[in-house]
């Protein structure tokens, strides 16, 4: 059996010693800089107690990285939410035969691809307080979740359909021929198995949302990072202030993917068919329909 891969062949012996030897070396070159970076920090005191211990009060939590953080997840999760909904609209509708649904998808799904989150958010609260529309407690959190939603939606709706083409086209053909309409083989057949397939890439963006969230200190709205920075600026321990606001967001990274690759495993197995039967089981038994003579 070959053990070539689909993107490229299997390296040898010696390319494999080649790719230990690089990594090693890029392994190596990492934790050089890493440890210069800390020496500097180390030099510069950053280190010292003094600037750790707002960390282990419980009234810096309380005032600065709780709200924060709870900020954070709220534009995140409403984002997510909103961005899935919409970017699943957009990519079927961009998948319809009628072009009247087809077009008007494609428009948006560009022009919105296109604008910058930061202009979206800005011109979204903007309007927000000039028209009075969203009370004004919830303005920025309303004009970061529009411009996530808006973009990501966008590039959602591109996910979904590179997904659906990425099918072999002969499910499409068979359920049309059993009389499937495109909606019921939409449903039924192609967005199950697409979604099972993009499900990393979605994970991937949804990612980006909760980074992307800290771009609202932009028009003010309440999130981790702005929040480290208030910390810095209050105790003046920027540096370790902004080292616990990355551990944070790893933390709420990692746990995201964790959830999805569960999510995906589960997935997988909820599509798979029934096992097969043993031959001694077939044997046994007889063949599923067989009548006994």
């Amino acid at each position: 059996m070959s053990t070539a891969s689909v993107l490229f062949d299997a390296p040898g012996p010696r390319a494999r010693i080649r790719n230990a030897i690089a990594t090693l070396i890029a392994a190596l070159i990492a934790v050089a800089v890493i440890a210069v970076v800390l020496w500097q920090f180390w030099r510069q005191g950053q280190f010292t107690a003094a600037k750790w211990e707002p960390f282990l009060t419980p009234n810096l939590w309380k005032t600065y990285l709780l709200p924060g953080i709870q900020g954070t997840l709220t534009a995140a999760a409403l984002s997510i939410v909103l961005a899935l909904i919409l970017g699943f609209v957009l990519g079927v509708g961009r998948l319809s035969l009628h072009p009247l649904i087809s077009w008007p998808c494609a428009v948006f799904v560009e022009i919105f691809r296109a604008i910058p989150v930061l202009i979206m958010m800005i011109f979204s609260f903007a309007a927000y307080g000039i028209y009075d529309v969203v009370p004004s407690k919830y303005q920025a959190l309303a004009g970061v979740v529009t411009g996530l939603t808006l973009y990501n939606g966008a590039v959602i709706a591109e996910i979904v359909r590179a997904g659906v083409n990425a099918l072999p086209s002969g499910q499409a053909e068979a359920a049309s021929a059993l009389g499937l309409r495109w909606g019921q083989t939409m449903r039924a057949i192609l967005l199950p198995q697409a979604v099972t397939s993009m499900l990393p890439v979605l994970v991937s963006q949804m990612v980006v949302v909760l980074k992307d969230t800290a771009i609202g200190y932009q028009i003010l709205f309440l999130e981790v990072v702005r929040q480290g920075t208030n910390i810095g600026s209050a105790y003046s321990n920027y540096i370790p202030a902004l080292m616990v606001v990355a551990v944070i967001l790893i933390a709420i990274n990692f746990a995201l993917s964790a959830f999805a690759t569960r999510l995906e495993r589960r997935m997988r197995r909820s599509h798979r068919g029934p096992a097969p039967l043993h031959a001694d089981a077939v044997e046994q038994e007889g063949a599923p329909g067989a009548k006994a003579v």
